[in-house]
């Protein structure tokens, strides 16, 4: 096949395979609005669902730390595949769980073992296929950035409309999902392969990362990576808890509007994002810190002073601060990794992006065990962690301690282009 073929296929393969990350997203936030309805109608203690809520992330790591890497030695088709096979498999779980923690906590791992594999393999075909057919730099990880965001948003809009007024609340949103997964699995069957199997070498060095070991990854994406997810739970799952009493009879849709209201925002605001990235700069990074504090001030104000349009806003500020982070992040990601590594070291960012999302699993442990302790603490404490990352990343990129950017030549062509 000539480059022209080759890129002509590309051009055909990236939106199938944006299509199955979008579907291994939506599995794994579909659940997301319907955490009131499992503690009201299913009678879960907030403890118990929101551990459920963070429980995909077992399943999100291992298949990130395994896949990634393993995809640049086996080829990505041959990662991504299980993908939407274990979606559909772990959204069935969670259909039939209603009532049962160990199915939904069988569910929930499943839905993470496909969302990581669409992370780290999914996401980085998208950016081969991009760069294959010819696109700026930054294309492939603003397609996979905005795949994995609409799935997010879409999911958990969908769901929570099903759940409020639809038959079968516990069952109907997951059983869309299984139908979405089985028809991208048929389509990335037809996406070109972008980089292919080798044997060179024992299986162990493949899962080797060495860009993982650069200061820059850690000094500059590392502070912020937690806060991609961090952002997002605070605005889809601890808001609208704090609202419950204020949303009797339509708390699911109220939750779903926050989910939806604050990844919309943060859909749009990657293009910003895009706009702003610098290779060598650490505007964008700032400016996603900047988004999440002043979305955890909204949050203290909506805790102290209830108000059902304070709380959408809020969330939205925090969707934007999710949105900026991904996009800055990934965009850093690409410029550091090596040429065979890239898979390896988008998942490892991607497995600290979900540290923060155990955030609303560990408020409300500590609100429930210190009684003292409110939401405006918590909130307080995550806005000086915010503070905390920003130094960090500041002192580190103008003191050279993270080592300079590497700015490849199309990416500064494109930079010139944009003056």
């Amino acid at each position: 096949m000539n480059a022209a073929a080759r890129a002509r296929a590309a051009v055909a393969g990236w939106p199938a395979v944006s299509l199955a990350v979008f579907t291994a997203a939506w599995g794994g936030n579909e659940f997301t609005p319907l955490l009131v309805m499992y503690r009201t109608a299913s009678h879960m203690s907030a403890v118990v669902v929101d551990a459920l809520l963070f429980l995909y992330v077992l399943g999100i790591v291992p298949a990130l730390l395994i896949g990634g890497p393993l995809s640049d030695r086996l080829g990505r088709r041959a990662l991504m595949l299980p993908s939407p096979v274990i979606a559909a498999a772990g959204s069935i779980l969670l259909a039939s769980g209603e009532h049962s923690v160990p199915l939904l906590a069988a569910g929930r791992i499943l839905s993470g073992v496909a969302l990581g594999l669409a992370m780290a393999v999914g996401g980085t075909w998208i950016k081969e296929l991009s760069d294959r057919a010819g696109d700026p730099p930054s294309t492939g990880a603003r397609r996979a950035a905005l795949s994995l965001t609409a799935g997010f948003g879409i999911g958990a809009g969908l769901a929570a409309v099903l759940a409020q007024w639809a038959p079968l609340p516990g069952q109907l949103s997951y059983l869309v999902n299984v139908a979405l997964a089985l028809a991208s699995l048929g389509l990335i069957l037809r996406a070109p392969e972008t980089r292919p199997r080798t044997s060179d070498g024992r299986l162990p060095d493949a899962m080797r990362i060495p860009s993982v070991a650069k200061p820059r990854f850690w000094l500059l994406v590392a502070p912020v990576a937690p806060w991609v997810f961090g952002a997002c739970a605070m605005s889809y799952a601890v808001i609208p808890a704090m609202m419950t009493e204020r949303t009797p009879g339509t708390a699911i849709a109220f939750a779903g509007l926050c989910c939806v209201a604050g990844l919309t925002a943060g859909f749009f605001i990657q293009t910003i994002g895009k706009r702003i990235d610098r290779p060598g700069s650490v505007r964008a990074l700032l400016a996603a810190l900047g988004l999440v504090a002043v979305g955890m001030v909204l949050a203290i104000a909506v805790a102290l002073h209830p108000s059902l349009p304070l709380a959408v806003f809020a969330a939205i500020v925090l969707g934007c601060g999710y949105g900026m982070a991904l996009i800055s992040c990934l965009m850093e990601v690409q410029r550091i990794a090596g040429p065979d590594d890239l898979a390896g070291l988008t998942a490892v960012f991607y497995t600290l992006t979900y540290l923060g999302f155990a955030s609303p699993a560990v408020m409300a442990w500590v609100i429930e065990r210190f009684p003292s302790v409110g939401y405006p603490q918590m909130f307080g404490f995550g806005i000086a962690m915010t503070v905390v990352g920003a130094v960090v990343v500041t002192v580190a990129n103008r003191t050279r301690l993270a080592g300079p950017g590497t700015v490849s030549p199309r990416e500064r062509e494109v930079d010139l282009q944009r003056v």
